[in-house]
């Protein structure tokens, strides 16, 4: 069983920009989504762009670091203003806080179905991510459930690319059609494992954008992680 990470284990199929959006609502901020849109795109992108993250970082480090960012383009494009009284630094402690406790919360749901299913199958994590998620896994109780974890920061390949599931088929010995893959991303997770003969579960949740999808794609189509079990 081929696991996603972002928006599989850590947030019930919920796309991080509305956890993220929701922090900064709960921090205090004044802002719409339409706005934290721009600046949510711009942390994604420095953080794969720029070495800000280390292997040993923690989520909270990495979501600290991230809404820094954030804060960063909102204030410089002047849809926010940080006042002393509630500077930038706070609010992304704050944020990063309410999101690590969110992530904390649904990875550890998510541990009675990982030791079932340890019992049966091999599991392996296939993850686009910033080169520190062993470090995540393990602070959050949950990296010895895994063979391997093939993450992109560390095999350079990253989904949407079929090679980094081919990747983690190889890292188990066995075929593509005797796999199954689980991901909360149509394009990332299901489309490319397909591409290759896995079986597919989309653990279908809200996503980034609202765009209609072929539903006969995907081997399965599950509402929340504990539904694997009517098949494996």
């Amino acid at each position: 069983m081929l696991f996603d990470y972002g928006g599989t284990l850590d947030s019930g199929a919920r796309h991080w920009f509305y956890v993220l959006y929701e922090g900064f609502l709960n921090s205090g901020v004044t802002l719409s989504e339409e706005d934290f849109r721009p600046a949510y795109v711009y942390a994604e992108r420095a953080l794969a762009k720029h070495c800000y993250i280390n292997t040993t970082d923690t989520f909270f480090t990495l979501l600290y670091k991230k809404v820094l960012l954030e804060t960063e383009y909102l204030e410089h494009n002047k849809i926010c203003t940080f006042q002393n009284s509630h500077p930038r630094t706070k609010v992304a402690e704050q944020v990063a806080n309410f999101c690590n406790d969110f992530a904390r919360e649904h990875v550890r749901s998510a541990i009675p179905l990982l030791m079932e299913f340890q019992k049966k199958y091999t599991l392996v994590m296939v993850s686009n991510f910033y080169g520190n998620l062993s470090a995540i896994l393990q602070s959050f109780g949950v990296s010895d459930f895994f063979l391997t974890i093939i993450e992109s920061a560390v095999v350079g390949v990253r989904k949407p690319s079929p090679d980094i599931f081919k990747l983690a088929v190889q890292a188990v010995n066995v075929r593509a059609d005797e796999c199954v893959v689980i991901g909360d991303s149509y394009t990332k997770d299901i489309m490319p494992a397909n591409s290759i003969g896995c079986e597919t579960v989309w653990f279908k949740g809200v996503e980034w954008e609202s765009v209609e999808r072929d539903e006969t794609l995907p081997t399965h189509i599950i509402s929340s992680l504990s539904e694997l079990r009517q098949w494996y």
